[in-house]
């Protein structure tokens, strides 16, 4: 009986239990805070580049080209691999205006949990 009491007494591995309670929920809140930061790198460059390229839309073909604006916002796109599509269209934003509509799908991991959420950009140029 006496070493039963002496066993809980013992505080030698006290910070041991303490560090394998609370290391779980620290690395999830680091790898989440880690995958909601490149979640939103993913969708402010998507912007950037549906921006670019609605602009550059609106300059080509006013200049009488025709423009490839998909591979110039895929060029303009540096952002993680999300796999971007940008369609270009005419009017939407005006009687003369030029829209590109960027989407895309990043791969939420924040390690305890993993998802996909869908992302979308839409931007005018007149």
């Amino acid at each position: 009986m006496r070493s039963l009491v002496r066993y809980l007494q013992e505080e030698a591995g006290a910070s041991a239990a303490e560090f394998a309670l609370v290391v779980i929920p620290f690395i999830g809140l680091v790898l989440g805070i880690v995958g909601l930061s490149m979640l939103l790198y993913a969708n402010q460059t998507l912007q950037f580049a549906t921006e670019a390229a609605a602009r550059y839309y609106s300059v080509q073909t006013n200049l009488g080209n025709t423009p490839d604006v998909s591979a110039y916002a895929l060029n303009a796109y540096k952002g993680p691999a999300v796999s971007p599509t940008f369609t270009p269209a005419r009017g939407g934003c005006g009687p003369n205006g030029f829209q590109v509509t960027g989407t895309g799908t990043f791969p939420l991991n924040t390690g305890l949990y993993n998802t996909s959420v869908s992302l979308q950009a839409h931007a005018c140029f007149p």
